[in-house]
């Protein structure tokens, strides 16, 4: 009877598209590669809409490279695929055409013309699952403080934010990061830059003389072993950042696999509310794409199938049947009807609950 019961609970169709997700069902952190070439693998993404600026603008383009931490910042009218292209080759002409881009779902990162443009550079564009953020994780992070940051500087209107952008991305950039031990000036030019705070503390030590004049060839060479020297330390502190977010991570997570042909739940944003999301399906597992990523085939979408991350998979378990001798325990019992085993008592009325047999004549 308790495994009956339990096994009926587990598989409630209710229950299952009610019940939030356990945190111990969340797959172990997978952490991406570490790259230590300035540049050659960024990630993208677009903040806004925000309060139209007195110039017009409307949106930011964030970059931000995996090597260095080094944020890039861009005002944008629209964000149509045009205008993203032209952002971009103006950041390639600086930096260098990198290997990968990394961006989410966005309809405006895929369009024919960025497809085209990635093709003729040899730039491979990669995707990340639908509504799981955490991939992208290092751009996801400073938009949060770039939007905090805007907060903070901008005026009661709101219309001059594009104008703070310069001074808010000098401010993070000289600031050291936690995962690589350098600041983002430091991992890509090999100094520390020579910010306000700099200016002021020279103004005030007037005993400071000019440091001798290097020559041309002296200078890159001490460059460049100052970057090598610096990269390689920002690449140890960040294997170590990793291992030590992975423990901590994974105190909580375990690896679930599920196989073609499994039937599951998965966690969509309302219809009603981006903001508000909800068990749908339960749909089928089509084939697995990587440790935690699912093509999932669900024909009541736009898309027939579709990658997601495990974290937005739950099994979907089948309601159990009962067994023929325990089904009349698990609907209601029809008047008149004879129960095996089991005696109908006869229907009282309120007065009489609870009173003797040998006494109720007395009423």
């Amino acid at each position: 009877m308790y495994n009956d019961i339990n096994a009926l609970c587990a598989s409630c169709p209710t229950c299952q598209k009610t019940r939030p997700a356990w945190k111990s069902d969340r797959a172990l952190l997978q952490p991406l590669p570490v790259v230590s070439t300035p540049f050659r693998k960024v990630a993208m993404d677009i903040v806004g809409p925000l309060v139209k600026s007195g110039r017009g603008h409307q949106y930011i383009l964030v970059v931000c490279d995996y090597a260095t931490r080094f944020p890039e910042a861009f005002p944008l009218h629209t964000i149509t695929a045009p205008a993203i292209v032209r952002v971009l080759v103006q950041l390639f002409s600086r930096v260098g055409i990198p290997d990968q881009i990394l961006t989410d779902q966005g309809t405006n990162f895929n369009s024919n013309l960025l497809k085209l443009f990635h093709k003729q550079l040899g730039i491979s564009a990669i995707r990340t699952t639908p509504y799981h953020p955490q991939t992208d994780g290092l751009v996801e992070r400073f938009n949060q403080t770039l939007k905090r940051m805007l907060q903070k500087f901008v005026d009661d209107t709101g219309r001059d934010w594009d104008r703070w952008l310069p001074f808010l991305l000098f401010a993070y950039r000289e600031v050291p990061q936690a995962s690589t031990g350098f600041s983002p000036f430091e991992l890509l030019y090999g100094w520390d830059v020579q910010g306000p705070l700099d200016l002021l503390r020279k103004s005030w030590d007037a005993s400071e003389t000019s440091s001798s004049a290097k020559g041309v060839v002296q200078y890159v060479l001490q460059m460049r072993g100052r970057l090598a020297e610096y990269q390689e330390e920002a690449e140890k502190n960040l294997l170590q950042a990793q291992q030590k977010q992975k423990r901590w991570y994974d105190q909580q997570a375990r690896q679930r696999v599920l196989s073609p042909g499994q039937k599951v739940l998965l966690l969509l944003p309302s219809s009603t509310s981006k903001l508000l999301a909800k068990w749908q399906g339960p749909y089928t597992i089509s084939r697995q794409l990587g440790p935690t990523t699912y093509e999932v085939y669900h024909p009541d979408k736009k898309k027939a199938t579709q990658a997601y991350h495990v974290n937005l998979l739950k099994e979907w378990k089948e309601l159990s049947c009962p067994a023929p001798e325990t089904s009349c325990l698990l609907r209601p019992v029809e008047e008149e009807e004879e129960v095996p085993g089991v005696e109908v008592m006869a229907k009282q009325s309120p007065l009489e609950r609870g009173v003797p047999a040998s006494v109720k004549h007395s009423f």
